[in-house]
């Protein structure tokens, strides 16, 4: 019998605030412990909570960007639990009526596209951090009280790259809204997997397995690659699933039973007594649909389609957003926007990478770029130059025509001259000469190379081969 896997995602991502959630303590990282915090994010007694607006509309900004619908009334409910990293011990969330609901992430994944329904993205506060030393524990309670979005998927996801390429496309799709910065090293994306197996055609869910807390999209898809197959034999030599949160063991690569779950835990949710409903008016969510962008693959399509670009080169121009910009403030100049996108991504990137410079820092003017081109197009110099004198302008900022006429570069296209260049290359190659009238075409490319070694690189080399074709037939 032939088995499917059943996933659902539920991602945690820390949003782009200078507040936390209930307070004005900062929302950064890297400081010392519990240096970022104060009676309302400590839980101390007579506190308020008071709502971090941008909080508010990064949630419904997020929940437009994901074709979430945006309810008229939301609220906040208490998620009461006993931890140590949970100083109120309860959690601020959204239980019943949460800020968006029912949306859906259209992606790519194994050369096909792909849709994956959300449930919900509702808004609640992290919690803090635990550490554990040899003799004693401890807790960092700056992330409590942070602005998190929770984003929960239906179990749409049968693969686990589908479940590795859908939360890449929700990171680039929460970057791109300035939502979050989704820094996985700073812990600022984290992610539960419920998992679950079944015969192919059977509607009705295996057993649910989570595996809680995974911190990297590569991991998510580790752990599915081990966990699919261990439920699957477990079934098959007759066993029984049961319903259990399991661990990732990222050295060794398996999932751990950390406990089972015999019936769903209570958590006793109730309507948070100090927050007012959440009641968008008009106004306000005009303000935040004035925050819509263009998502990253609609930004992709275009880009091929307005552009006659390659999907590779297109994705690259959408993974580095700034890249992507400098392109298409340059593109509607040009009529070789497939040579411009080569030069950016090929040379450009190189060069700022070698170099550790950003494109404000750029020496050279961006129109410098299209003159190059033109040049190159215009046959005044080959494309071996063109590499030459593009790195001679990004070192000194001069034009290519300056740096042309400074070196002397100009591409020779004077027929009797290449035709001087190639009856000596034939001279100094007898053998290869032999090689390609015996009908070995390859050693064309060998003689051309002589052509433009013997020029200095000068040599229109598409006039070099036509002319050393002709003398090579006589």
């Amino acid at each position: 019998m032939e088995y499917e896997a059943v996933i659902g995602l539920e991602t945690h991502v820390q949003l782009r605030t200078k507040s936390k959630m209930w307070c004005a303590c900062p929302n950064s990282f890297g400081a010392a412990p519990n240096s970022q915090v104060c009676p309302v994010c400590l839980g101390l007694p007579g506190v308020l909570p008071v709502a971090n607006d941008e909080a508010l509309r990064l949630t419904v900004l997020a929940g437009l960007l994901l074709n979430c619908s945006i309810p008229s009334y939301a609220k906040f409910d208490r998620k009461n639990y006993f931890y140590p990293d949970m100083p109120k011990n309860f959690q601020i969330t959204q239980y019943d009526r949460p800020s968006t609901l029912d949306g859906y992430v259209e992606f790519e994944t194994c050369g096909a596209m792909s849709k994956v329904r959300i449930t919900r993205a509702h808004l609640e506060e992290d919690v803090g951090k635990s550490f554990h030393f040899d003799r004693t524990s401890g807790v960092d309670f700056n992330r409590a009280g942070v602005p998190l979005l929770e984003i929960v998927t239906e179990p749409d996801i049968r693969s686990p790259q589908m479940a590795y390429d859908y939360l890449n496309a929700l990171k680039d799709i929460l970057t791109y809204g300035s939502i979050s910065d989704c820094d996985m090293e700073k812990g600022m994306v984290r992610c539960d997997v419920n998992v679950s197996i079944r015969p192919v055609g059977q509607k009705e869910y295996g057993r649910k397995i989570e595996i809680k807390n995974m911190n990297s999209f590569s991991g998510v898809r580790k752990a599915l690659e081990y966990e699919i197959p261990r439920q699957i034999e477990v079934i098959r030599k007759g066993g029984q699933l049961q319903q259990e949160t399991r661990r990732w063991d990222d050295v060794i690569c398996i999932t751990e039973i950390m406990r089972t779950k015999e019936q769903a835990h209570d958590y006793r949710y109730f309507p948070e007594p100090d927050l007012m409903p959440f009641v968008p008016d008009e106004p306000w969510l005009k303000e935040v649909q004035s925050r819509v962008v263009e998502l990253p693959l609609a930004k992709k399509q275009r880009l091929m389609s307005q552009f006659q670009l390659p999907a590779q080169d297109a994705e690259a121009f959408v993974n580095d957003q700034a890249l992507g910009d400098y392109f298409e403030k340059l593109a509607p100049k040009t009529r070789n926007s497939k040579a411009l996108a080569n030069w950016i991504i090929n040379n450009l990137r190189a060069k700022m990478a070698e170099s550790q410079i950003a494109l404000d820092g750029l020496k050279f003017q961006p129109q410098y770029l299209l003159e190059l081109i033109d040049m190159v197009d215009n046959g005044k110099i080959n494309s071996k130059i063109a590499q030459e004198v593009f790195g001679e302008m990004f070192a000194s900022g001069e034009s290519p025509l300056q740096v042309v006429q400074r070196k002397g570069l100009i591409q020779e296209s004077e027929p009797g001259l290449i035709e001087k260049y190639c009856a000596e290359a034939m001279a100094a190659n007898p053998k290869t000469v032999a090689d390609f009238r015996a009908g070995k075409p390859a050693a064309l490319n060998f003689l051309k190379g002589q052509v433009m070694k013997l020029s200095k690189g000068k040599a229109n080399p598409n006039l070099a081969s036509q002319i050393l074709e002709k003398m090579l037939k006589i």
